[in-house]
């Protein structure tokens, strides 16, 4: 007979046969105890409450109970109780063994991750009390699957002023982060009979990655100091792109060839999809508005909190065009994938009470001096190395000498518990740069005109926490320090006065 306790406070699942009811007893307390389902310091429920839960006689329990703190298994406190004893025995079965795992790196200079710690737990907080408080109860059942009308309404009013977004709230989708968002769009595109969308020569794995995964083939565009290429697309029906800070190379996408990518869009009802991943993070000048607002009939713009705040929040949002937001809804509910409806109320207060924009200011400042202070160190100790793409983002491209292996840098970073990531590894081919390889890729995405970029290093300076950054970068120094030789010649410096190491070849003037 099967039986549960429902009542005593402590849920533990129980087998008691139909007869022996207190040997049976004791053989489950046993096993529980063994398993672990029961652990040291327990405390059980009293024997009048446990022969209730389980139907039993309450002598029955309370032999059971004498029985096992006689063999040891549990321990009886005159007036407290009885609890398991802190030392029971061996378990029997042996735990499965889990798979090592290798240790994260003691100093992380990855791209694609914010400081953690930066994150403002205070204002959150406070932003989830007043929004809890305020909520009506309708708002804490199912979500729209669109997203929660106040945080879409939030959402709109925000992305207009600070983004440049054309879009009201019944066409914003909110989504768990940006590869969710794009997962939809593709699940569209593949519905509509699409099979391949472009992408960035260099750019987010993620992005060839999920295409790959919804049945569309990348087609890799070339890159260059003034964005991607767009040329023939080809049989693309979408093209996915970075334009206000391209990744990883960080340069912005020139007017004209924006105005070529909306025009091929508006020709044959293709579909732009522009990834604004940093897009508030700008430091030298005004940031860049959205691609959106130039055609929002062909625009799909993608937000995220992941650098603002934090990826475990796990909430991004898309601004979609009024032709495919039915399918896009259609297709978000299928996949029955849904950010937190309590995230959701949260972030719309941070929103409308102005605590996101005082974040958004907070991490700038902090991130530019970052930013400073990465560059001032390289012109330092490796002036042969140049720093590109540094006017906005999280990150900056290190050009190394030409002829560098970049795994071998990566692999002396790592020898000094490093991490550091190769610009090689973010091109469409996964090609590496070394003395011998700098020719086109005989595999990967099909590739529009295929070129590569010398040897170069993409530097995350926002994720390690402000203690360790000192250390993460007097370890790349060194690194960087001996990829040459005392006689180098090193690159003059700035002018006293001067931005910090104002992004020269690909991101300059951009």
């Amino acid at each position: 007979m099967r039986k549960t306790w429902a009542n005593s406070g402590l849920d533990l699942h129980l087998d008691l046969p139909t007869s022996r009811v207190r040997a049976g007893l004791e053989s489950a307390l046993r096993d529980a105890v063994r398993d672990g389902r029961l652990p040291p310091g327990s405390r059980l429920p009293p024997s009048r409450v446990l022969a209730t839960d389980l139907g039993i006689a309450r002598n029955s329990v309370a032999d059971a109970y004498g029985q096992l703190v006689a063999e040891g298994w549990l321990t009886a406190r005159t007036g407290s109780g009885t609890w398991v004893t802190q030392h029971r025995p061996r378990p029997q079965r042996a735990p499965a063994a889990v798979p090592e795992q290798a240790a994260p790196p003691r100093y992380d200079l990855r791209p694609g991750v914010p400081d953690l710690a930066a994150f403002p737990r205070r204002a959150w907080l406070a932003a989830a009390r007043a929004a809890l408080g305020a909520a009506p109860g309708h708002l804490l059942g199912y979500p729209d699957p669109r997203g929660l009308p106040p945080l879409r309404t939030a959402l709109a009013g925000y992305l207009a002023r600070a983004r440049g977004v054309s879009v009201t709230a019944d066409r914003i989708v909110v989504c768990a982060g940006f590869s969710h968002g794009l997962a939809l769009i593709c699940r569209v595109l593949r519905a509509r009979g699409a099979a391949a969308v472009g992408v960035e020569h260099y750019g987010h794995r993620a992005h060839r990655r999920i295409a790959e995964a919804h049945g569309l083939r990348p087609l890799a565009l070339p890159v260059d100091g003034h964005g991607a290429v767009p040329g023939d697309l080809g049989p693309a029906a979408a093209v996915v792109l970075t334009p206000a800070h391209q990744f990883p190379l960080g340069v912005t996408l020139a007017p004209r060839r924006r105005r070529e990518v909306i025009e091929w869009a508006a020709a044959g009802a293709g579909l732009v999809i522009e990834d604004d991943y940093d897009g508030e993070f700008r430091y030298d000048r005004q940031p860049v508005g959205a691609m959106q607002a130039l055609a929002p009939d062909h625009v799909v713009y993608a937000g995220t909190a992941s650098k603002s705040l934090a990826p475990a929040l796990r909430l991004g949002w898309l601004a979609v065009p009024a032709p495919l937001l039915d399918e896009v809804v259609t297709a978000k509910e299928a996949t029955g994938a849904h950010a937190s409806g309590l995230d959701q109320l949260t972030l719309a207060e941070l929103l409308t009470s102005g605590g996101y924009d005082r974040q958004i200011r907070h991490a700038r400042l902090a991130y530019r001096r970052r930013r400073d202070r990465l560059t001032a160190a390289v012109r330092r100790h490796a002036p042969w190395v140049e720093v590109t793409g540094i006017a906005a983002g999280l990150h900056a491209l290190l050009q190394l000498p030409a002829g560098q292996s970049e795994d071998d840098v990566v692999a002396s970073a790592a020898a000094r518990g490093l991490a550091v990531e190769g610009l090689a590894s973010y091109h469409a081919g996964g090609a590496r740069h070394g003395p011998e390889q700098h020719g086109p890729e005989q595999h990967g995405p099909e590739q529009h005109g295929p070129e590569q970029h010398g040897p170069a290093l993409v530097i995350g300076y926002g994720r390690p926490a402000d203690h360790a950054f000192t250390t993460a970068l007097a370890r790349l120094s060194a690194v960087l320090a001996g990829l040459a030789g005392p006689d180098a010649p090193a690159r003059p410096e700035a002018p006293a006065g001067a931005p910090a190491a104002a992004a020269r070849g690909p991101g300059r003037g951009r």
